[in-house]
């Protein structure tokens, strides 16, 4: 709760402004029936009208002075609650930059959507509550129990079997819903998942007319969340029907004995009317309690969610003297063995010797789950080896800056990624100071300008949000000339060259030979003909080094690679899965 309360940072003010005009509203208030009660026992009983009119613009002012406090007080609250609700956005949102993909799969995607919108949200309503009602509420129970003592203590003292029944029931509903509430959030990332993965897959969903299917699923996920909610809301529905149990209950005790001492001349018109009023409003603040609590209920899950992601810490650190310059493009890999859950002795590499030299051009090859995407994710620190080390530059990995090692290790990645904005705009990802030129030379390299120029607006043409509007192999074309913006010292290939054709493939590779020669560059591939000319060769099976030598030696020697070439040759098989 503190971390939460520490986001609210220069709207804390708002919060104490709020507070304070709180207070003074809830004083008029209370002083509103005690004017009441001389208006009618000094003024109206008495037939004294010079009273009545004092009194009474007194009210008038009062009244006035409440609606202006109250006004002040809410424009604070929804101040400090929104600033409060955009800055746990912004600070959730700035850790999960730092994550690293395990912290990422701690979580889920559909996990961190809703920490982020639906779990914010009832933490800024619940913020709002508190420091508006909740400081109200209170307030006013007191002082208006204050003044019921001051007029009668007698029936002062039936008002807390009033308080005593309320807070047995309200403290029952309390513990039951939080339970409840804390699974319905649960429940959020389910129904997220369901939608995300729905809209991202449709066209296959559609291919495979799948929808009903799907529609299916969906509706589960959101029956299990309507029944959790009915189930909670049904208890709290118990609320009502004991507040104003409690209402009646003090209504009819203060009629029946307040009629009494009227008779009997120990009490005023004046005061059982005012003493009405207090009742009221006690019983009415004690509501908003209720309210409260039960906001905060449903909040108190999302907070527990919020400060977790806060609260996170990245898996991969910066060491204490980072280096920030990468040397040459030479790779290293010392006996290494790594798998995504530390432990768990699956290893996804194991015992990985491999040594790059700087400029040479590598490719890599294997069947489904070999490790091809492990081994390179690791060479620009994504993840961290389990044993042994992955050199850059004669470095360890562990050794550098991040951001500087990603800068030089240039990666494309598996799933391309385009950004909404013109072709420049995603360009200028690899780079940001890039010159209109440069970018098109890039584009050029990778064979993009082909289709480019032939667009109406050329470069400027406008890319739709995941570059819905582009095919894949112009998608892929544009996130190589991104990466060859960066200029790097490595630059990694993971299967981006799998949606455009053979002929265009080799002048991607031809380009890259003549423009970027210095650079070390690993070519993931599931063609033979996307990795044959490459100085060398690493096939991997299972998560080892099976062979790593020319195109021409692998022929003779390895019989994995032996049977991918003899496979896509005679154009039958299934390369991904040689052996």
């Amino acid at each position: 709760m503190n971390m939460i309360l520490r986001q609210l940072g220069r709207f804390k003010k708002d919060a104490l402004l709020c507070i304070g005009m709180t207070t003074l509203e809830v004083a008029m208030d209370i002083l509103l029936p005690f004017i009441t009660a001389i208006i009618i026992d000094r003024g109206l009983e008495q037939a004294n009208l010079p009273t009545v009119y004092r009194y009474g613009a007194l009210m008038v002012v009062m009244a006035f002075l409440g609606l202006v406090f109250a006004a002040l007080a809410g424009k604070a609250a929804a101040r400090a609650s929104s600033g409060l609700a955009a800055n746990l956005r912004e600070s959730i949102y700035r850790n999960i930059q730092t994550f690293s993909f395990s912290n990422i799969d701690k979580f889920s995607v559909p996990g961190l959507v809703t920490r982020m919108t639906t779990d914010i949200t009832n933490v800024q309503n619940a913020f709002m509550m508190v420091i508006r009602v909740a400081v109200r509420a209170p307030l006013t129970f007191i002082f208006s129990y204050i003044m019921c003592l001051i007029i009668s203590p007698k029936l002062s003292l039936m008002f807390l079997i009033a308080v005593i029944f309320l807070i047995a029931v309200l403290g029952c509903i309390m513990v039951v819903t939080m339970k409840i509430f804390n699974e319905v959030f649960r429940r959020y990332d389910d129904l997220n998942a369901s939608v995300q993965e729905n809209i991202s897959a449709i066209r296959v969903v559609k291919a495979f007319v799948r929808e009903q299917h799907e529609n299916e699923k969906f509706e589960t996920a959101s029956a299990n969340l309507y029944r959790l909610f009915v189930k909670a809301e049904g208890l709290l529905a118990f609320n009502n029907p004991a507040m104003m149990t409690a209402i009646y209950f003090c209504i009819i005790m203060v009629s029946w004995l307040g009629a009494q001492f009227i008779v009997g001349g120990s009490m005023s018109s004046g005061d059982l009317t005012s003493l009405f009023s207090y009742v009221m409003a006690l019983l009415m603040s004690l509501m908003m309690l209720s309210m409260v609590i039960v906001m905060i209920s449903m909040s108190m899950a999302s907070i527990r969610r919020i400060q977790e992601v806060l609260e996170e810490t990245p898996d991969l650190h910066n060491p204490e003297h980072p280096v920030t310059e990468v040397t040459d493009g030479s790779i290293d890999f010392d006996h290494v063995n790594f798998s995504y859950k530390h432990g768990s002795g699956k290893n996804a590499l194991s015992d990985i010797d491999l040594h790059i030299r700087s400029g040479e051009t590598i490719g890599v090859i294997g069947g489904t789950g070999s490790g091809k995407s492990s081994l390179v994710n690791l060479i620009c620190r994504l993840y961290d080896v389990d044993q042994g080390s992955v050199r850059v530059g004669g470095r360890d990995v562990r050794e550098y800056d991040m951001e500087a090692l990603r800068n030089q290790v240039s990666v494309v990645l598996q799933k391309n990624t385009l950004f909404s904005g013109t072709i420049l705009d995603n360009l200028r990802w690899g780079d940001p100071n890039a010159t209109d030129e440069a970018c098109i030379q890039a584009c050029q390299a990778a064979c993009a300008d082909e289709f480019i120029d032939r667009l109406p607006d050329g470069y400027h043409t406008r890319i739709e949000r995941g570059g819905a509007n582009v095919s894949g192999g112009q998608k892929q074309r544009l996130c190589i000339a991104r990466a060859l913006l960066k200029h790097p010292k490595v630059l990694i290939l993971d299967d981006s060259t799998s949606a455009v054709d053979t002929a265009t493939d080799s002048r991607i590779r031809a380009a890259f030979a003549r423009e970027i020669p210095g650079t070390t560059k690993i070519i993931i591939a599931q063609r033979i003909s996307s990795v044959q000319d490459a100085d060398r060769i690493l096939v991997l099976d299972d998560g080892h080094i099976n062979g790593f030598d020319t195109h021409e030696n692998l022929l003779k020697s390895n019989a994995i690679y032996r049977e991918i070439y003899e496979s896509q040759m005679q154009g039958g098989g299934d390369f991904d899965q040689p052996a």
